[in-house]
């Protein structure tokens, strides 16, 4: 899927946390790896809001 909502950002497997030493861990819950919210990978599998917002802009 190469359109513009694939990205890290738009997957429910997305997870920002805030650390003890507030710091935040943008990371994949999924495969456990730091990322970043613009990257692309072929796991990806979005969110609901992403997914209907898919289909009504065709």
């Amino acid at each position: 899927m190469n359109n513009r909502y694939h990205c890290c950002a738009t997957c429910k497997h997305f997870r920002i946390e805030v650390q003890e030493n507030r710091r935040k861990r943008i990371y994949c819950e999924r495969l456990g790896f730091d990322t970043k919210p613009e990257y692309q990978f072929n796991c990806w599998e979005p969110k609901e809001r992403v997914k209907k917002a898919m289909k009504e802009s065709g």
